[in-house]
């Protein structure tokens, strides 16, 4: 896992059961990792949106007297931290989040397994269904497109509405085994319902997700975590993408003619002239 500060805040949070509003505060945590134990309860509480008596409970059910005692330990274990650049401008300040997001997925790469096993479950899965709505809709399409190239069947589903349950069935009918989610904040209640049937039809659900605490965690089989950045107005997401990325990756290296359909798109893209050299 590594030793920064969201990766030591993930070690303390796994193995407990916690209730959906413990995770919606232990996200809020792994989110603002360096602000983490020097936050208030009633900080916390406002952050996490929820009321202070949670943030209380939520010290309890991870073993400690309350949220003061949880604090001292955040306190005690988080290294000397070197002074932060006043003069960085809030557009650097973005950019520097995002390259601590990249080191934290770069550490929890470090034991590629998890992603190897989901590259396996896609590359096998005829159709394979793709989902992401709303501000995950760019990161299913983009790994749609890359996937169909070396994948049979890709369909990409990021549109929500009555007939997304409609095209989940249709996708199991026509021999899916696994579907790939992308989910981000805010998290729309549609794509929780839609995991939640797609494992109810028998899908096997990768999901890439900002924190391994999102409200999709319930519903994935295969959870695999890149946060997201929130130093601007709106979230940024360079570790989610390359996260896709890696899993494109190893759903080639699950595809035994994966090489053989990328060259035979070189070639048939030379003869059209389809790209400008």
């Amino acid at each position: 896992m590594g030793d920064s500060p969201a990766a030591r805040l993930q070690a303390l949070f796994e193995g407990h059961r916690l209730t959906p509003t413990q995770r919606r505060i232990a996200h809020c945590m792994v989110r603002r990792a360096a602000d983490a134990p020097f936050l208030s309860s009633v900080e916390l509480a406002e952050l996490a949106g929820v009321s202070q008596p949670s943030v209380t409970r939520f010290a309890v059910a991870l073993g400690f007297d309350g949220y003061p005692a949880l604090r001292r330990h955040l306190r005690d274990v988080a290294p000397a931290e070197t002074a932060e650049d006043t003069a960085a401008n809030e557009y650097q300040q973005a950019v520097e989040a995002e390259i601590e997001n990249l080191r934290h997925l770069a550490e929890l790469l470090a034991e590629p397994a998890p992603v190897e096993r989901a590259g396996r479950l896609l590359a096998a899965s005829r159709p394979l269904p793709v989902l992401g709505l709303r501000a995950a809709a760019s990161q299913a399409y983009g790994f749609a497109y890359f996937a169909a190239k070396v994948h049979p069947d890709v369909r990409l589903l990021h549109e929500g509405g009555s007939m997304l349950t409609d095209r989940l069935d249709a996708a199991v009918r026509a021999g899916a085994t696994a579907l790939l989610c992308f989910a981000l904040p805010r998290h729309p209640r549609e794509v929780v319902d839609a995991l939640a049937h797609a494992r109810g039809a028998g899908l096997t659900v990768v999901t890439v997700a900002d924190s391994a605490f999102a409200p999709v965690a319930a519903h994935s089989d295969v959870l695999l975590p890149a946060a997201v950045g929130t130093g601007l107005a709106f979230d940024t997401a360079c570790a989610p993408m390359l996260l896709g990325r890696a899993l494109l990756e190893a759903m080639c290296d699950a595809l035994p003619d994966a090489q053989a359909r990328l060259e035979e798109f070189d070639v048939g893209a030379a003869e059209r002239g389809l790209f400008a050299e």
